[in-house]
C-alpha cells in the first residue's frame, strides 16, 4: 500500500512541475532569427530564388491601399496621395519552425537584414515616409518563407492632364511602379490576387470624384533589357457645380446686366456709358482669374469659348451704346435740316402768293385752255393708273416695318432690335455650346 501512494505522488508532482513551467515563445522569436539570420547564414545582397527553387525571377506581388489623395493641381499638373504601399515574395532561406503553429510569424523593423526588390516610382516628383511616432513600416516573415513588406508613405505625383474640356472634363492620373536594377530575367512584379487596390470609403477630394481605377502592367524596353512594371489608374470627374456657382453663372449675370443699357434714354450718356465699362472691367478680371489657375496651353479649352463669348457680348453692348449716340445725333441733324426746309417752303408759298395777286388776270386769256378731265382711253390716264397698282403693291404694309414706324428715329429703333437681338443670339448660343460639350464629354467617356 505505502509503494502505490508514492508512485502517486510523484506523478502528481510532475504534473505540477510541467504545469508551472511555461514556454516564452518570444525568446523562440530570438532563436529563430538569430538562426535564419545570423551571420554566415544568410546573405540580403542575393536575390531570392524563382518558383519552386528555380533560377527562374523572383515573383513580388503588390497591393496598396490608398488612405487619403490631398490635392490634384491643375496648374503643375500633379496629385498628392498617402498610401499603405504592400509587397509579398517567397524567400525559402527565411523557412523556420513554427513550434505547431505557436510562431504565426516573425517581424523585422530593419528592411535592410532582408533581401528587398528594388522597386521605385517612375513618375514620383516628391515622396516621403512616415516617423512618428515610430517608423511606419514592418517585415513579417512567415513560416513557409513568404516575406510581406509593408510601409506607409505620401507621395506627389505627375499627372498630365488634357483641359479642352475643362471644367467639363475627366482626368486620369496614373501611378507607376517599376524596378530599377533587376531585369525581368530576376524580377517579376504582379498585382496581388483578388483585390489588389482598395480605396478608403470616405475618400473626399476638393473638385474631384474619384469615378474608378484600373490596374495593368507598363513594363518598359531600354538598351539594358526590360523592366517589369505595374500601373494604377485614377479616373477623376471633375465636379461641375462649383463651376457653375463660379463661372458660369456669374458670368450669365454680366452679359444680362449689360443689356440693361438697351433700355436707358439715349440721352442717359453717363449711365450707358459707366454701365457698360464696368460691365466689361468686369468681365475681363473674371477672365484674367480664371486663366491664373490654369496653366498656359496651346489649344481652346472650353471655360476659354465661354468667356470669351461673354466678353464680346459685354463689348457688343457698349458698342451698340456707340451706334446708337451717332445715329441720334444724325437724327437730330435731319430734323434740323427738315424744320428749316419746312420754314424756307413756307417762306417761298408766302412770296409767290404776294406776286400772284399783282398778275393781270387778262393775260390768262392769251394761253389755251387744256381740258381738266381726260377720257377713259386716253393713254395718259392708263399711265397714271398702273403707276398708282404699282405704287400700292410697293406700299403694303410689312409686319416689321410697320412694328418699327411706331419708333421714328434709327436710334430708337437700333436699341429695340437690340433687346431682341442679343438675348435671342446668347440663347442660341448656350444651346450649341453645352450640346456640343456634353456630347463631347460622353463621347470621350465611352
Amino acid at each position: 500500500m505505502i509503494v502505490p501512494a508514492l508512485v502517486l505522488i510523484t506523478i502528481l508532482l510532475q504534473a505540477v512541475t510541467c504545469s508551472s513551467i511555461k514556454i516564452n515563445f518570444r525568446e523562440k522569436e530570438k532563436e529563430v532569427l538569430d538562426q535564419i539570420l545570423g551571420p554566415g547564414r544568410y546573405d540580403a545582397r542575393i536575390r531570392p530564388s524563382g518558383v519552386n527553387g528555380t533560377d527562374g525571377p523572383a515573383i513580388v506581388r503588390v497591393n496598396l491601399f490608398v488612405r487619403s489623395i490631398a490635392t490634384i493641381s491643375d496648374i503643375k499638373m500633379e496629385y498628392s496621395v498617402q498610401l499603405t504601399f504592400r509587397e509579398q515574395w517567397l524567400d525559402e532561406r527565411l523557412k523556420f519552425n513554427d513550434f505547431g503553429g505557436k510562431l504565426k510569424y516573425l517581424t523585422l523593423t530593419e528592411s535592410n537584414r532582408v533581401w528587398m526588390p528594388d522597386l521605385f516610382f517612375a513618375n514620383e516628383k516628391e515622396g516621403h515616409t512616415h516617423n512618428i511616432i515610430m517608423p511606419n513600416v514592418y517585415i513579417r516573415i512567415f513560416p513557409y518563407g513568404s516575406v510581406l513588406y509593408s510601409i506607409r508613405i505620401s507621395l506627389t505625383l505627375s499627372c498630365p492632364m488634357n483641359l479642352k474640356l475643362y471644367p467639363l472634363d475627366r482626368q486620369t492620373c496614373s501611378l507607376r511602379m517599376a524596378s530599377y536594377g533587376w531585369t525581368t530575367n530576376d524580377l517579376v512584379f504582379l498585382w496581388k490576387e483578388g483585390d489588389p487596390v482598395q480605396v478608403v470609403k470616405n475618400l473626399h477630394l476638393p473638385r474631384f470624384t474619384l469615378e474608378k481605377f484600373l490596374t495593368d502592367y507598363c513594363n518598359s524596353k531600354t538598351n539594358t533589357g526590360e523592366y517589369s512594371c505595374l500601373k494604377v489608374d485614377l479616373l477623376f470627374k471633375r465636379e461641375f457645380s462649383y463651376y457653375l456657382i463660379q463661372i458660369y453663372i456669374p458670368c450669365c449675370m454680366l452679359v444680362i446686366v449689360s443689356w440693361v443699357s438697351f433700355w436707358l434714354d439715349q440721352g442717359a450718356v453717363p449711365a450707358r456709358v459707366s454701365l457698360g465699362v464696368t460691365t466689361l472691367l468686369t468681365m475681363a478680371t473674371q477672365t484674367s482669374g480664371i486663366n491664373a489657375s490654369l496653366p498656359p496651353v496651346s489649344y481652346t479649352k472650353a471655360i476659354d469659348v465661354w468667356t470669351g463669348v461673354c466678353l464680346t457680348f459685354v463689348f457688343g453692348a457698349l458698342l451698340e451704346f456707340a451706334l446708337v449716340n451717332y445715329a441720334s445725333r444724325s437724327d437730330m441733324h435731319r430734323e434740323n435740316m427738315k424744320k428749316q426746309r419746312r420754314q424756307c417752303e413756307l417762306e417761298h408759298a408766302a412770296s409767290m402768293d404776294a406776286t400772284s395777286d399783282l398778275i393781270d388776270t387778262d393775260s390768262n386769256a392769251a394761253f389755251a385752255m387744256k381740258p381738266l378731265v381726260r377720257h377713259p382711253g386716253d393713254p395718259m390716264s392708263l399711265e397714271k393708273v398702273r403707276q398708282c397698282e404699282i405704287h400700292m403693291q410697293q406700299a403694303r404694309p410689312n409686319c416689321c416695318k410697320s412694328w418699327l414706324s411706331k419708333f421714328p428715329t434709327r436710334s430708337k429703333r437700333i436699341d429695340v432690335i437690340s433687346r431682341i437681338t442679343f438675348p435671342l443670339v446668347f440663347a442660341v448660343f448656350n444651346v450649341i455650346y453645352w450640346s456640343t460639350y456634353l456630347f463631347r464629354e460622353d463621347s470621350e467617356e465611352s
